[in-house]
């Protein structure tokens, strides 16, 4: 008699927990019913140059009346504008930076620009594009993977595997000579707005190469004149600058600093050049760098392309 009263006591305590333990059961996963949205491809925004922060800055800090904006192609950009201190301006000396340098860098390109409408030279400094990057050797460029075939013969057929959707293709890249030249253009344009009776182009370090190419290239009758102060070839470019710059066949200050043994090395190949060409209207200055004197290293260079320009025409 104990014993069945036990068994119906334990199956009713049995009954009693089914509903229970139901109601404990977790819910049904309803996130894995319903697809995500897939992720919307958003096009990365070209960064803006550096070339183009300068500037704004240059805006800001400078006044308005030095202020040009040229049109280059469908945009513009800043160049920096001082009229002669005279009567009558003897031309007008354009200003190309070096890499990465601003149209009122403290060497070389600032100096000059405020000093020589002091002895009749009107001045006008561009803004240049950022240098381009030097190309990979073509040992480090990445190379595509190779397809690998595999034998199906004896293997069941797979289905086709989804493939990723494609990136939209990025821009063909702009040949940075053009760019450069098209600036260039700009200056020379504005010059002869201001009836300019000589323009000169004076390019300091890659500054110095893309005034000596565009001159190669394009030929302006405009200019009979062109300085280069301490000419540096850009990576990745070409020709070399003691083929380029003695075989132009016009007015040549070439300024360089004799303690760098690199500098003094590449004037001589430079001078060479000219001197197998029969260039007699190339000019060398040799100037000495004083790291610790800056207003005297720059008064130093203002000196001398002052004489070199009086020596002109």
């Amino acid at each position: 008699m104990r014993r069945s009263v036990s068994s119906t006591l334990l199956a009713l305590l049995l009954i009693l927990a089914l509903p229970a333990r139901a109601e404990e059961a977790p819910a049904p996963n309803t996130s894995a019913e319903t697809p995500a949205a897939p992720a919307q491809d958003t096009l990365r925004q070209p960064l803006e140059e550096r070339s183009a922060d300068s500037a704004e800055a240059l805006e800001r800090q400078l006044p308005k009346d030095e202020q040009q904006m040229l049109p280059a192609g469908d945009n513009s950009f800043l160049a920096l504008w001082k009229p002669a201190n005279a009567p009558e301006a003897k031309g007008m000396v354009i200003l190309i930076p070096g890499a990465d340098e601003s149209a009122d860098w403290p060497e070389v390109i600032q100096p000059l620009r405020s000093k020589l409408p002091d002895i009749g030279w009107s001045s006008l400094s561009l803004s240049l594009p950022d240098s381009p990057e030097a190309p990979l050797p073509e040992a480090v460029l990445p190379r595509a993977a190779e397809p690998v075939t595999v034998d199906t013969a004896d293997s069941p057929v797979q289905p086709p595997a989804e493939t990723a959707p494609a990136e939209p293709a990025a821009p063909a890249p702009v040949d940075p000579a053009e760019r450069v030249f098209a600036r260039i253009a700009a200056g020379i344009a504005f010059a002869e707005q201001q009836d300019a009776k000589n323009i000169v182009l004076l390019g300091h370090g890659d500054g110095a190469y893309w005034a000596a190419l565009y001159l190669k290239e394009r030929k302006p009758e405009q200019i009979k004149q062109l300085v280069t102060v301490a000419a540096q070839l850009p990576a990745g470019q070409a020709p070399a600058l003691e083929e380029l710059i003695p075989g132009l066949k016009l007015a040549t200050g070439d300024f360089f600093y004799k303690d760098q043994a690199a500098d003094r090395s590449a004037a001589v190949r430079r001078l060479q050049a000219s001197k197998r060409l029969d260039h007699d209207s190339y000019t060398q200055i040799a100037l000495k760098a004083l790291p610790g004197n800056r207003p005297a290293e720059q008064e130093q260079l203002f000196r001398r392309v002052r004489g070199w320009l009086e020596k002109q025409p």
